[in-house]
């Protein structure tokens, strides 16, 4: 089993920047990816950034060159650096953790980007 919290979702202007966290717990080795899917009201949910644990990084056309995810290999923690948001980000980001069995996700955090 493997649990995901979240945090660092909220409120900021166009232009702005958020830093999304997600942390896991629980038994998993091998390969896997984590990453982050987000969902904007009457949408799909689509991926967006995603890092693998051999550390290869891929990103939404929608983001390239205004994010980046990272990890911290020793908190077990893969982060989501937002900048110059606009208002077409706004959605609940989910993390999840894929394995070769399943897929777990976190609780969802919401982004809203208005003036």
């Amino acid at each position: 089993q493997v649990q995901l919290v979240e945090s660092g979702g909220g409120l900021v202007q166009p232009g702005g920047s958020l830093r999304l966290s997600c942390a896991a717990s629980g038994s998993f080795s091998g390969i896997y990816s984590m990453g982050w899917y987000r969902q904007a009201p009457g949408k799909q949910r689509e991926l967006v950034a995603t890092i693998t644990s051999g550390g290869i990084t891929n990103y939404a056309d929608s983001v390239k060159g205004r994010w980046t995810i990272s990890r911290d290999n020793a908190k077990n923690t893969v982060y989501l650096q937002m900048n110059s948001l606009k208002p077409e980000d706004t959605a609940v980001y989910y993390c999840y953790f894929r394995n070769t069995l399943r897929t777990y996700w976190g609780q969802g955090t919401q982004v809203t980007v208005s003036s």
